[in-house]
């Protein structure tokens, strides 16, 4: 009988040669149709080799991937310069010009489009160039301004509303409903009347016009509904999250979780939401000029220069043209960018 010791050394030499075994020595036990792997399938691979077999991908945050999402939109790429381009147009044109938005020129009443006004002039000797950019610039400020108060009216009513939940939140809705059902043509014509005198006696040296206030105070008090329901739609959800729950548990107060946790985590909707409130500002700020309820003369709005080239337009059509297609431009570029915004900041839509 053996050892214990004799046989631990043999297994121990069957393990070393076993170990020992080359390639030679492997193609030698293979058989031809076997189902063991060839020889070559187990020569280790090297380094190059191991690094082909790794496909490195950069780091991104959230924003950084919607930005490149939204670069790779072309019609939203498109539209973003078109904005920019009109923005300079009315913002900064106006400085290059030689004449002012009120400024009658003698002897260049109704002249055609020229070298020296290539917009020509209207009836009564105003460069059209000029007054097309100053109403660009009010559309697009009074555009941006009731943006911002829908912005924050609605974010803040509908993070309170989603938030607390219940009962409350059931009446706030029933509230939003209400004023969503009021006629906004309606309470502007009634603010204008009402608060005619007071804005006026308030803003003696406005060039806008009292009209214009009472604009912004329409959308301070109706159009924010339509953000303050996506807001509470996107509070709803996040309310249920984790680090809501955490926040709580550490004796967070309900103001700090919507400021601090809830409100930037709805960024997203708020900011798409916002790109579609301007649009929809602008083109309710031109109707109203056009009907003559938004700004006063002499300054002019988009809108405004609509309404003043209609009775010439057989004989003048481009001064109707030139405005309209601004706005078009305005409001379906703004259309575009929300659309690629939203496509962007989706995250079901994020490549896979």
């Amino acid at each position: 009988m053996k050892d214990i010791k004799d046989i631990k050394k043999e297994q121990k030499n069957q393990k070393n040669q076993k170990e020992n075994i080359t390639v030679s020595d492997f193609r030698k036990f293979a058989k031809p149709g076997s189902i063991h792997l060839n020889a070559e399938d187990i020569i280790t691979a090297t380094d190059e080799e191991k690094q082909q077999l790794f496909t490195m991908r950069e780091s991104v945050t959230y924003w950084k991937d919607a930005f490149k999402r939204f670069k790779h939109n072309k019609i939203a790429m498109v539209s973003l310069i078109i904005i920019l381009l009109i923005i300079a147009f009315a913002f900064i044109g106006p400085l290059f010009s030689p004449y002012s938005y009120d400024q009658q020129i003698r002897g260049s009443e109704s002249l055609k489009p020229c070298l020296e006004h290539p917009f020509g002039t209207d009836r009564i000797g105003r460069d059209m160039l000029v007054r097309n950019m100053i109403g660009a610039r009010i559309s697009l400020t009074i555009g941006f301004f009731c943006a911002l108060i829908v912005v924050v009216i609605g974010t803040a009513y509908g993070a309170i509303s989603g938030y607390i939940g219940g009962i409350a939140d059931n009446i706030m809705m029933r509230l939003l409903e209400i004023l969503y059902s009021i006629p906004d043509i309606l309470v502007i014509i009634i603010l204008q009347i009402a608060l005619k005198a007071p804005l006026s006696a308030m803003f003696p040296n406005s060039r806008l016009g009292s009209s214009v206030f009472s604009i912004f105070i329409a959308f301070a008090l109706l159009y924010w509904t339509n953000m303050g329901r996506m807001v509470r739609g996107q509070v709803l959800f996040l309310k249920e999250m984790e680090y809501v729950t955490a926040a709580k548990a550490m004796g967070a107060k309900s103001g700090h979780i919507i400021r601090k946790h809830l409100i930037p985590n709805c960024v997203g909707v708020i900011m798409v939401t916002a790109v579609f409130q301007i649009a929809m500002a602008i083109f309710v700020e031109s109707f109203l000029s056009y009907i003559g309820l938004g700004v006063s003369p002499p300054m002019a709005s988009l809108g405004s220069l609509c309404s003043d080239a209609l009775p010439g337009i057989k004989s003048y059509p481009y001064l109707l043209f030139i405005p309209a297609i601004l706005i078009s431009l305005i409001i379906l570029s703004f259309n575009m960018v929300g659309d690629g915004l939203r496509d962007a900041l989706d995250p079901r839509l994020r490549s896979k």
